[in-house]
């Protein structure tokens, strides 16, 4: 974690520099130091740092101007405040400055160690959430909110750019969730039609004779209630594009005035004698295979053929998991927006349980479980305790995917395995601090402890240092 971190010392007593400069250097960090508020700010303004540790009782500018000064040049920058006169009132007037943490003199190497941990791991997980931000600007406008780098993603990218200056009657297919209408969109944006309306007809939701007045429009007196004509969604979209989710659900009647249209881009209004003609964009959506339904006779074949000439499949998303980081970056910003809560952070031991669920609702599901994290976080933080129960929670054959073979597994050994298993993944989840990795298994530090000598896990996760009052003491590092 701290290995090749940028630290700069800010401190005014020689031994203390030396001291910090040294403990950090036997980490891997690659550390510069200077005596003054002054210098610091001038290095500041040129090198870029992963964390700053600033003496709180310096002369000339002291540490909480200095802390102030470093903020406005980098707002994101994490600064530790040091001092030997800690007292609850500067704890707390520097927090409220801008500060990441406080450390009080003389310090354990441990505590140190911890908070620069934490402060390297926030810096560097704000960066490639800005970084997410900034490509999702450029990536994500051309295809309206779909989000995707993986390679189904891109081939369905690659497919609707290829389709939507063409006139043809376009099928996407896809689970529910998966972002149907969204594609459905992105073709009418990618197309000539793109300044002129997109129209979204709910195929299921209406009777057969409602649905057709409300496609076709009807003429004054068609039936009970028609006061005077109506257009409908046909002629209102006409030059622009017409998107029917869920084709399926028409019936069997209505199939065959939408073939019409198809064909000879004509229709008559209900009740009407006169023939209207429309250049009408089709695009159509199904989860169900329309092939099935034309053998069990619920779907006309020759409308099938008709619209089975250009297909877009859009992946489910548990076979695209690695496009999870960017869709609740999306989501997070999106959210965040309408909450009027910026800056908005997802750790990453969260990021990993997203990737490991397998979303049957799709990104419609994922969409609705960072919205209510956003909604329910007190903080910038999006952490484990923010994502439902029924995401988090598995079961162990799940966990493990745990196959048992015809001639049996040895019992104590895969118990061993799958022990050591968590362990590990609990270390990671806790940044290498042994405290909160028992906390997350539940069980108490000194079994945990136990366990890691016992699984050898110890000699690549602790290290020995020696604390500035010269005392040997064990840290656990990632």
């Amino acid at each position: 974690m701290l290995k090749n971190a940028t630290v700069l010392i800010v401190d005014d007593e020689e031994i203390m520099r030396e001291i910090l400069s040294s403990l950090l250097t036997q980490e891997g960090c690659q550390v510069q130091v200077t005596a003054s508020g002054e210098d610091a700010l001038q290095l500041v303004s040129t090198v870029s740092f992963d964390v700053v540790l600033v003496d709180l009782m310096m002369p000339s500018m002291d540490g909480i101007q200095t802390l102030k000064s470093l903020k406005k040049l980098d707002k994101d920058l994490p600064v530790i405040m040091i001092t030997a006169f800690g007292t609850v009132t500067n704890a707390v007037k520097a927090v409220k400055s801008g500060a990441f943490d406080f450390i009080e003199k003389p310090f354990k190497n441990e505590l140190v160690l911890t908070v620069l941990r934490n402060a390297v791991s926030h810096r560097h997980l704000v960066t490639e959430n800005k970084r997410l931000r900034q490509k999702l600007k450029v990536d994500s406008h051309q295809f309206n909110e779909i989000i995707g780098l993986s390679p189904s993603m891109q081939g369905v990218f690659k497919l609707i750019t290829q389709a939507a200056p063409s006139r043809t009657t376009i099928l996407v297919s896809g689970e529910s969730g998966t972002g149907k209408e969204l594609a459905a969109r992105a073709i009418h944006t990618h197309s000539s039609r793109s300044n002129h309306p997109f129209v979204t007809v709910n195929s299921g939701s209406l009777p057969p004779d409602l649905l057709e007045s409300n496609l076709f429009g009807h003429v004054k007196g068609a039936f009970t209630g028609a006061v005077g004509a109506k257009k409908g969604l046909f002629e209102i979209s006409n030059q622009g594009s017409i998107f029917f989710d869920e084709i399926g659900n028409i019936p069997l009647e209505t199939q065959a005035k939408l073939l019409r249209v198809i064909q000879e881009r004509e229709f008559m209004r209900l009740g009407g004698v006169e023939t209207v003609k429309v250049d009408t964009r089709i695009i159509v959506a199904t989860n169900v295979d329309l092939k099935v339904m034309v053998k069990d006779g619920l779907f006309r074949e020759d409308l099938y053929y008709r619209l089975h000439v250009i297909t877009i499949e859009l992946p489910p998303l548990r076979e695209r998991k690695e496009d999870i980081p960017r869709l609740v970056e999306h989501f997070l910003q999106k959210y965040g927006k309408e909450n009027k809560k910026s800056d908005l952070v997802i750790l990453p031991n969260v990021i990993r349980l997203l990737e490991q669920y397998n979303w049957p609702g799709n990104v419609r599901e994922l969409e609705n479980v960072i919205e209510r994290a956003v909604v329910l976080a007190s903080s910038n933080t999006i952490n484990t305790e923010l994502i439902p129960d029924s995401v988090t929670s598995k079961k162990p054959a799940q966990l493990f995917d745990i196959e048992i073979p015809e001639e049996g597994i040895p019992f104590k050994n895969t118990i061993r395995e799958i022990e050591s298993m968590l362990i590990v993944r609990s270390l990671e989840a806790a940044g290498g601090i042994q405290k909160r990795a028992a906390e997350l298994l539940q069980i108490k530090p000194t079994t945990l402890h136990e366990m890691i000598k016992r699984y050898g896990i110890t000699s690549s996760r602790t290290r020995t240092v020696v604390s500035s009052s010269g005392d040997s003491e064990d840290f656990s590092t990632k």
